[in-house]
Order: structure tokens, then C-alpha cells, then sequence
């Protein structure tokens, strides 16, 4: 049994059994690409940046160890110490949407050393765990910074200077 046609269609169409040569249909002639004539005033890039809100979440995380001791130079009084931060990215995989993984946390170090806003957070974060060990108001405070990618981690060593 075959189903009627609708009316303006004569003969077998060209994947039916009956046809014996299919023909395919011709492809219509493409536009040419149109030329530009204007330009436009902006242009657009994409940036990546760190997220703030990962941050936070990064620096209450992070595994915080940190040594140091009152001590005299010079005749006088100050304090010697280091501070670590250890970043286990697998450890975040519950709240972050990126892959914890080395290459991630090569990536994040890029984007920390960039960060001029990250400083400021570390420096606050080794100030305040030198104040605890020193258990005195630390003056002149100077601080060098080292960050670090070593497998899915990432290590922020503070070494902290400060007067009595």
C-alpha cells in the first residue's frame, strides 16, 4: 500500500525505491561575504582575573604554620619569624568549579603574582600570626613574599622582620 501524494508532486522523489538514478537537489549559490565599511571604537578582550569570593574561601582553608622568635640585633629588640600558607586545591573540590589539579595551580600562582590587591591580604594574614608568637605590638613591620605551585598545591612563604 502507498500514500497518496499531495498534489503538486508528480512522480517517485528522488530517495524512493522506484526512482532507479537518485538525483540529488541542487545547492543554491552562497552570498559572498560581506566587506566592512565601518569600524567599530572598541575594542573587546577577554581577561581573566582571580574570583574574590574563591579567595576568601582559598585563605580560610588554607593550612596556616608559622615560626619565629623575639630576638636582639643591632641592640635592639625585634622579631624573626616566617609564616606558610598551604593551599591543597583536591581539598577544595567540594566548592570549586575548576580542576584542582597542578596545571590549575600553576595558574593560580600567575594570577596571585599579578593580584595587586593579594599582597596587602598575605602581609595582614603574617602580621597577625608574628603579633601571636611575639605576643608584643610589632613596629616597622617588613615582609618578603614567595609564592609557589608544587603539584595540586600552592605555597605562600611570608618571612617577616619587625621591630619592638
Amino acid at each position: 500500500m502507498t500514500k497518496k501524494k499531495p498534489p503538486g508532486l508528480a512522480g517517485p522523489g528522488p530517495f524512493e525505491e522506484d526512482d532507479p538514478s537518485p538525483v540529488p537537489a541542487p545547492v543554491p549559490a552562497r552570498k559572498p561575504m560581506a566587506r566592512a565599511t565601518r569600524i567599530t571604537l572598541f575594542e573587546r578582550e577577554v581577561r581573566e582575573r582571580l574570583s574574590r569570593a574563591a579567595l576568601d574561601v582559598l585563605f580560610a582553608r588554607a593550612d596556616v604554620l608559622s615560626e619565629g622568635q623575639r630576638s636582639v640585633r643591632g641592640g635592639k629588640d625585634g622579631y624573626f619569624g616566617s609564616t606558610m600558607l598551604t593551599m591543597d586545591l583536591p581539598s577544595l573540590v567540594d566548592v570549586l568549579r575548576d580542576a584542582c589539579d597542578a596545571g590549575t595551580a600553576h595558574r593560580l600562582v600567575a594570577l596571585m603574582e599579578a593580584d595587586g590587591a593579594l599582597p596587602r591580604r598575605i602581609r595582614e594574614i603574617a602580621e597577625r600570626e608574628a603579633t601571636r608568637i611575639a605576643a608584643a605590638r610589632l613596629k616597622d613591620v617588613r615582609t618578603h613574599v614567595a609564592l609557589r605551585a608544587q603539584g595540586a598545591k600552592v605555597f605562600i612563604d611570608v618571612d617577616v622582620e619587625a621591630g619592638l
